[in-house]
């Protein structure tokens, strides 16, 4: 709090000045008489005057009664101390409209007390005031806080943890923007979300999930085609204790509960085993299940949403996708176009991607240069955004422009000539260049550039790429996520 101090006597003066601004921490402005703190008001208001009574000049008496005839000190709690304490200047003082007298020497924790009671006065005022003159300018103004924060929180959450940056610029996406709002409101209708590799599935699947919103409910992915036969109804449903031989003790929850209340999203829904088709069906229809081995029925609330590259009616059609189970995932159907029907998409995606792999490598790339544009929009992406973000991190990665230029994007043309390349490379022929600088070789940027083109060769087809390493998927996951 702001507080002018007013006494003739420096030492007095400097001792209570330093106690209230040192020890108590206010911001304290001091005055040797009554004139000039008069003066000093004037210019700044204070919401707390600490003055002496008996002062050459102008006493504190007088002090008093001239801050309090002027508007600006009708607020101003005004304390006096004086040395000669009697009755009669105390009820001078509080008829003179003093908030409180205070005998000299000053008790240090008298003082302190009356000023908190003085603060929290002030704050009373200060409130009074705001909800008789300004109540309507406060209200739009908490209104707007509370947007804007409310507006940072879902942005947070859904980049982190859900969503992350959209970019829907085609009419066709639009579109599927406005049936995945529709479908956000109704979490009882399953979602069948078809579209080749790489179209964004289920980037569109946690659309359906977020919404609008800060939804804060769980999301659970799975991979049906990277779980074995033999471990799929255990992975979903879970298991009571001493289901089958190596199981827990005290059994293990599947997917379906830690989905509660939240979304499943079933990615590669074609590649579910087809004596398994029937009892997801079954919990698609009734809503409730049982763990492997357990003797109590689970009720189940969650939102189903599933997703394939495969063309399930065909398949319906050979026989190796039920029928029924197609009838009722194609309730609500979203269908991703390739990103070679929605050309308006691409270089909106690839600033997107340029931005954000700009920022995370600490590159200098500004845009991309019209030449190149051309390339990005002819190029037929047949592994769709995902190939496209694996090429704009190839080059970010590679280089370091001020732009992406048509040499950047030389391994995706027919062109023999390479796009020159500094330092560790693989060329076009699939032979390996490998620079020995002699400050040093960084071992993991090598691998993640040698992982990424192998991606990219793919079509950002993470199995794929993984076969072609020898190793694991989720091997390659981890090496994904440490080399980030």
């Amino acid at each position: 709090m702001r507080i002018l101090l007013v006494d003739d006597d420096a030492i007095s003066r400097e001792l209570l000045a330093d106690y209230l601004g040192n020890k108590l921490g206010h911001q304290v402005s001091v005055c040797g008489s009554g004139r000039k703190a008069l003066e000093m008001f004037m210019r700044t208001p204070f919401p707390m005057i600490l003055s002496d009574i008996r002062m050459p000049g102008m006493d504190g008496i007088a002090l008093l009664q001239a801050i309090k005839s002027v508007p600006e000190g009708r607020l101003t709690d005004f304390v006096l101390l004086t040395g000669f304490g009697n009755l009669e200047s105390a009820v001078k003082a509080l008829r003179a409209g003093a908030y409180d007298y205070l005998l000299k020497p000053t008790h240090l924790e008298e003082l302190e007390a009356v000023i908190e009671r003085i603060a929290e006065h002030q704050s009373l005022l200060q409130d009074n005031y705001e909800l008789t003159h300004c109540f309507e300018d406060r209200v739009a103004e908490a209104t707007k806080g509370a947007e804007e924060r409310f507006s940072l929180l879902q942005k947070a959450y859904t980049e982190v943890v859900g969503i992350g940056k959209l970019c829907f610029s085609s009419p066709q996406m639009q579109d599927i923007v406005r049936t995945v709002e529709r479908l956000h409101e109704d979490r009882t209708v399953p979602v069948l979300i078809e579209g080749e590799t790489g179209t964004g599935k289920e980037v569109v699947a946690k659309l359906v999930h977020y919404g609008r919103t800060a939804a804060t409910s769980p999301f659970i992915s799975i991979n049906c085609s990277a779980i074995p036969p033999n471990l799929f109804e255990s992975e979903l449903f879970g298991y009571a204790g001493g289901a089958f031989s190596g199981s827990k003790k005290e059994g293990n929850i599947g997917k379906f509960e830690l989905a509660q209340k939240g979304t499943i999203f079933l990615d590669e829904i074609g590649d579910v085993p087809l004596e398994m088709q029937p009892k997801l069906l079954r919990v698609f229809q009734e809503r409730e299940f049982y763990r492997v081995g357990g003797l109590k029925k689970l009720s189940l609330d969650v939102r189903i949403i599933c997703a394939t590259n495969r063309d399930l009616s065909a398949m319906v059609k050979s026989n190796t996708f039920r029928q029924d189970l197609f009838y009722r995932l194609n309730t609500a159907r979203i269908y991703l176009p390739p990103l070679r029907d929605r050309k308006e998409d691409i270089v909106p995606l690839a600033n997107m991607f340029l931005e954000r792999y700009n920022s995370q490598k600490k590159r200098s790339f500004k845009g991309i240069s019209s030449e190149a544009v051309k390339i990005l929009v002819s190029h037929l992406w047949p592994g769709n955004i995902r190939e496209l973000q694996n090429t704009i991190e190839r080059i970010v990665l590679l280089e370091d422009d001020y732009e992406i230029r048509p040499g950047h994007l030389d391994f995706l043309t027919d062109r023999k000539e390479p796009a020159p390349v500094r330092r560790n490379h693989i060329a076009q022929d699939n032979s390996l260049t490998i620079g020995l600088p002699p400050e040093g070789l960084d071992l993991r940027e090598l691998e993640s550039r040698i992982i990424h083109e192998i991606m990219n060769r793919f079509g950002g087809n993470k199995t794929r790429t993984a076969a072609y390493f020898g190793i694991a998927r989720n091997s390659l996951r981890n090496k994904l996520n440490k080399n980030l």
